[in-house]
């Protein structure tokens, strides 16, 4: 199954990105906090990774850091509404593979969670 965590302490964001990528065939799963997403992420395996960058705690560069200590190959993706404050390439040395401005384009989200996954099975191919 195709498992997707979005990180975002909005929670209209969480159920507007839940719905959508649900709707679209994935089993999505939400967190409010870097540090919530950390502990789901001992216990269940997620493939591709919505995080919001302004999050309380642990922000969403750190814990795009930390995911990836673990997970190379997953595919993560910053959503931010503070596009002056995080640039791209801080968030690319961080280890996001793209960057999303809110309000976010839904069928971008969409296009990128399908993208990821095709990337995935395509290196697993190789492995």
């Amino acid at each position: 199954m195709n498992k997707i965590l979005v990180v975002d302490d909005q929670e209209s964001i969480q159920q507007l990105l839940k719905d959508t990528l649900s709707d679209s065939g994935y089993a999505v799963t939400s967190a409010s906090s870097g540090e919530e997403a950390l502990e789901m992420i001992k216990k269940e395996d997620f493939h591709v990774f919505f995080l919001d960058l302004q999050l309380p705690g642990m922000d969403g560069l750190e814990l795009c850091r930390q995911i990836r200590k673990e997970r190379i190959a997953e595919c993560i993706y910053a959503v931010t509404g503070y596009a002056s404050i995080y640039d791209f390439l801080e968030c690319r040395r961080a280890g996001f593979d793209d960057y999303f401005v809110k309000p976010v384009n839904i069928h971008l989200i969409i296009k990128a969670a399908h993208e990821g996954f095709e990337k995935l099975l395509r290196w697993s191919k190789g492995m």
